[in-house]
């Protein structure tokens, strides 16, 4: 397993990102957060990554969830056995 903390790349104002930050938080899972809003590095590892510029982007292990809402969160938790928010 990789060592690595889960990476959510999110855009400054994004309401869906601060959603997505919500749902992670209260399921008490650990991430790095990525601003892509000021960093083009990135931006341009996200866009690589998800193969598109809309945020968020989770890169959870190598498994990626792309331009998603919050619901779209439990069910990508749940297939792979992990922890969702109460």
């Amino acid at each position: 397993m990789s060592s690595e903390l889960p990476q959510l790349f999110v855009k400054t104002g994004c309401p869906w990102c601060a959603q997505a930050t919500d749902v992670l938080d209260r399921a008490g899972h650990k991430y790095q957060e990525v601003n892509v809003t000021s960093d083009a590095n990135a931006f341009d590892r996200m866009k690589a990554l998800s193969g598109q510029t809309k945020a968020p982007v989770l890169n959870w292990n190598g498994d990626v969830l792309a331009d998603f809402g919050a619901d779209e969160l439990v069910p990508f938790f749940k297939a792979r056995g992990l922890d969702v928010p109460a």
